[in-house]
């Protein structure tokens, strides 16, 4: 093992002790610790998700895998950065590669309903919040509604257990595009939903749909 190997899965193990994640990490010896991070190094080569974000989704998907009907992407979806930056991160967990994609984040996310500043900054699981919700979801079944082909959502935590009521479903805005950007800076709101650019909503649904599992994860 080289060092830097060695101080990357120590790192991954430092993370997991002080993890608020909603598994049996209290189980884990070390030596299992190990062997996860290593059997999963060939994920994200390029280091564009999060580290601690990637090491959560790491050990839940790992417990949880055999039991998702579809296995094959796990995504993070990032709101932390400002909403002009691709945040929402799908990763082919046979190859390794990730893809990532412009999100917008609910209004009730920001300080205020005025504020518009391109940062998500509180969760709620709260209905009629209009916020997004942090923890794992598995996601659920195609369906057309008003925002077209959509994608619906399993809160799988406390913290967004109410993700279904709620109606937080992945669909495409107009909102979300490059032209948003360019005009003020910052991508639209929703409420509450991860919205994608209409462009890859489709591709990304069929992608995604019916048990894959995906991480709402914020560090700042």
């Amino acid at each position: 093992m080289t060092r830097h190997k060695f101080f990357q899965i120590l790192g991954f193990v430092l993370t997991l002790l002080g993890s608020q994640a909603a598994l049996s990490i209290d189980k884990l010896i070390l030596p299992e610790m190990f062997q996860i991070r290593s059997k999963y190094a060939h994920l994200d080569p390029n280091g564009v998700v999060p580290e601690a974000a990637l090491q959560r989704l790491i050990v839940y998907y790992d417990q949880v895998s055999s039991k998702l009907t579809n296995p094959y992407y796990a995504s993070v979806m990032d709101f932390s950065p400002h909403s002009s930056k691709k945040r929402f991160h799908v990763i082919d967990m046979k190859s390794g590669q990730v893809f990532s994609y412009l999100a917008a984040h609910g209004k009730g996310s920001e300080s205020s309903s005025t504020d518009d500043d391109g940062y998500a900054n509180k969760f709620s699981n709260q209905p009629g919040s209009n916020a997004s919700s942090l923890g794992f979801y598995r996601t659920g079944e195609v369906y057309q509604g008003a925002n077209g082909t959509s994608l619906k959502l399993h809160g799988l935590e406390d913290t967004n257990s109410n993700a279904f009521s709620r109606a937080i479903v992945i669909h495409g805005a107009d909102y979300v595009s490059q032209e948003a950007i360019k005009n003020t800076g910052r991508i639209g709101r929703s409420q509450g939903c991860p919205a994608f650019e209409r462009r890859f909503t489709e591709g990304l649904i069929k992608t995604l749909r019916n048990g894959s599992l995906i991480l709402g994860w914020f560090s700042r």
